[in-house]
């Protein structure tokens, strides 16, 4: 099988996004040797290491013709690769369905609350009509939440919407945290891009509640979009920004517990790699998240319900330790691989169809 990826994802530094779209593209080049799998944008991005023979990225637009990305370009550069089938990483196949398309709907955030998303008129624009008139051969969600979410929303045929779980990296796996000073504190650990959705807010002000009683911190990693208010100093509040997976395997593997308040979640990958570190992990009741957690997410609702979690956290080292064991258990149960081979399914039932 010969398939072209959408590599935009790719163009962005951290993220759900270009998670999905290298680990997904490395485990299928990995999984499938005898396959050829290209990436294709009309974008400069970055390709996930290590490089494979049968993984490759496409070369950018070459004229103004090809620039018109979705109607012309990523064709001619499909029928240049000889690709057989496009898989919409992000939303998008393109607009003209001259081979069969697989498009991945993460999630209907774009659809629900205008303040989530500040860049997302295209998607918003666009994805629909790829859906509704059947333009995309297969849709592919990260839960059975979305799946259920994208039939009703778009009144597809549920026979062409597949769940897709993702995995984590093997990099997630329980590390031994770096040599902290003696007067370190414990901390809670928020890991994600900082923007509206996520309910930060919410959070530290649970935090604040639990650091009244207890001397802990509350470490806040990821990527801080353009519309997320800055965030004042405050003691005991470290807003780390990027950094790398390995120092974030250690930071996973050394926190009291994840804490994941978010109001909406297509899948929320940094619960999932939080769980393959052996960390404890407490959720919003987003169905997606609750999904993926299963029996080894505490589910927390209000401000209040936060607070007293994490309290508990913070004084019972036995129920860390019995929290620790439910989410390693509950890891196990995904991977990359798996995702490549279920995705490859998809991909051969949508040429059946086309």
């Amino acid at each position: 099988m010969r398939v072209a990826l959408d590599a935009t994802p790719l163009a962005l530094t951290t993220g759900g996004l270009a998670r999905y779209t290298a680990e997904l593209s490395r485990a299928l080049a990995d999984r499938y040797p005898e396959s050829d799998f290209v990436l294709l944008s009309d974008q400069a991005f970055t390709m996930p290491e290590p490089q494979t023979r049968n993984l490759r990225a496409g070369g950018h637009p070459r004229n103004a013709l090809e620039r018109r990305w979705w109607l012309w370009g990523v064709q001619r550069k499909m029928r240049r690769e000889r690709s057989e089938l496009f898989h919409g990483t992000n939303f998008a196949v393109p607009y003209v369905p001259l081979r069969p398309g697989v498009v991945t709907v993460h999630d209907l955030s774009p659809w629900m609350n205008p303040d989530w998303h500040h860049a997302a008129h295209r998607v918003r624009q666009r994805t629909p009509p790829l859906l509704g008139l059947r333009i995309a051969t297969m849709i592919i969600t990260p839960t059975q939440s979305v799946r259920a979410a994208v039939i009703e929303r778009f009144r597809v045929p549920a026979s062409s919407v597949v769940a897709v779980p993702h995995g984590a990296s093997d990099v997630f796996r329980p590390a031994a945290p770096p040599v902290a000073s003696p007067d370190a504190a414990p901390y809670f650990l928020y890991v994600g891009t900082l923007e509206p959705r996520k309910n930060l807010d919410g959070l530290i002000e649970a935090w604040r509640e639990v650091r009244r009683r207890h001397s802990v911190d509350l470490v806040l990693a990821g990527r801080k979009r353009v519309d997320f208010n800055a965030l004042p100093p405050e003691p005991g509040l470290r807003v780390r920004g990027e950094v790398s997976d390995t120092d974030l395997a250690q930071l996973y593997s050394g926190a009291l517990a994840l804490v994941y308040p978010s109001h909406y979640e297509g899948f929320g990958l940094p619960v999932l790699e939080a769980m393959q570190c052996g960390a404890c992990v407490l959720i919003s009741k987003d169905p997606a998240l609750r999904e993926v957690a299963g029996e080894a997410g505490v589910n927390l609702d209000d401000g209040q319900a936060w607070a007293e979690a994490m309290c508990a956290v913070a004084s019972n080292a036995e129920w860390r330790s019995e929290w620790r064991a439910k989410s390693l258990e509950r890891a196990r149960e995904f991977s990359w691989t798996r995702t490549a081979q279920l995705t490859y399914d998809v991909y051969a039932e949508a040429l059946k169809r086309f």
